[in-house]
């Protein structure tokens, strides 16, 4: 599986509005979802749409160098520089000003405090990518340059269910292939509201999608991915303290372990894992390597492995040669590096940086060498 290449729209206040959003379609499990009336009620508290700013600039948090890039595909561009998407039961929407610092306004959400405090958990803000870039940069003339031109990108702290849900279904897909796939399944949640013509959901329980049948997955067009959702959605029920809870446990491992935990999931290879890894368990050094990442390192890093074809023992060379060079936040400096090589972003790069031509025969066996089960 590679890495989803996003398209993401240029920082510039003169955006235009996104497209219209296409018809949704629903999965429509036999069992209807169970809502206690204190959570249903909860649930449909509305709040008076109010951008409030967030103490964050553009050098800090750029959405569309963050949200359309690949790390998750559940927030929906519904402005000009502005992306929605939940939070838990938290309808939030995050924009910039004309200045480039981001504003947030909640429209629905059973308590608008812990709406804030769950919108700066997801965006990782304990983490300063200032100074993280300025520790990069110092060790890396190409990142500094890069740096200069791509401010922002931003590592996500998902709620690891969610991430290891919208990853299965990414199993060499495509953007506008999995974003389908992760909207029927978040349409199994709560329905939260409408913001730019999309509807939203808070994303589904595992009690929610154990509702859903395989055969079910695949009539919606999951194909082969259905067997690894359905599988993984039974395998995490038979956990003994709750598959939520052990998910969440797994940020407490050492990047290894957990990837070795993950790896006992259905459909889950270390690709995968190293995905949910890095934007969810708070493993800031995980490295993700893909066909992508390795034509980086054979570049930047590696370059003696040039014209090697990538097999799971490179893909550890990969992972080990970005961390002794960024250090243990190396999987954000990948992010970046990744970022840089989308043909979105690199119409903000100038002409003197190299516009590499992908080798289309060797993609998908060098993308799956990493991600098989």
């Amino acid at each position: 599986m590679k890495r989803p290449r996003g398209a993401a729209p240029v920082f510039s206040s003169s955006t235009k509005s996104p497209p219209q959003p296409p018809p949704q379609t629903t999965l429509n499990p036999k069992t209807p979802p169970v809502l206690s009336s204190r959570k249903s009620k909860a649930i449909k508290k509305r709040v008076r749409p109010q951008w409030q700013p967030l103490d964050l600039t553009q050098s800090e948090l750029s959405l569309p160098l963050t949200f359309p890039t690949g790390q998750t595909f559940r927030w929906k561009q519904t402005g000009p520089l502005q992306y929605t998407g939940s939070i838990g039961a938290h309808l939030v929407s995050l924009k910039h000003l004309e200045n480039g610092d981001v504003s947030y306004c909640i429209h629905r959400t059973p308590s608008e405090s812990a709406a804030r405090d769950a919108l700066l958990d997801f965006l990782n803000v304990g983490i300063s990518l200032t100074e993280l870039w300025s520790v990069f940069s110092a060790k890396d003339s190409r990142f500094a340059e890069l740096a200069r031109y791509l401010r922002g990108a931003r590592v996500l702290r998902q709620d690891p269910l969610e991430c290891l849900v919208q990853f299965l279904c990414s199993s060499n897909n495509n953007i506008g292939r999995i974003t389908k796939m992760v909207d029927l399944v978040s349409s199994l949640g709560t329905h939260l509201g409408s913001v730019g013509g999309f509807e939203f959901h808070e994303f589904p329980s595992l009690e929610r999608l154990s509702m859903v049948s395989e055969q079910e997955l695949r009539e919606a067009g999951f194909g082969y991915r259905a067997k690894y959702v359905a599988g993984t959605v039974n395998a995490l029920q038979s956990k003994p303290d709750g598959g939520a809870k052990w998910l969440l446990s797994l940020r407490k491992l050492e990047l290894q372990e957990a990837i070795d935990a993950l790896c006992t999931l259905p459909g889950v290879g270390p690709k995968v894992a190293a995905c949910i890894a890095l934007f969810s368990l708070d493993q800031h050094h995980a490295i993700p390597v893909d066909t992508h990442v390795w034509q980086i390192a054979t570049r930047h890093l590696l370059p003696e492995l040039s014209g090697a074809r990538l097999t799971p023992k490179l893909c550890s060379r990969v992972a080990e040669a970005f961390v002794s060079k960024y250090g243990k936040y190396a999987g954000w400096a990948q992010t970046l590096l990744f970022i840089s090589e989308l043909p979105s972003q690199k119409a903000l790069l100038p002409p003197h940086f190299p516009n590499v031509e992908e080798n289309k025969s060797s993609k998908r066996k060098d993308s799956d060498a990493c991600s098989s089960d």
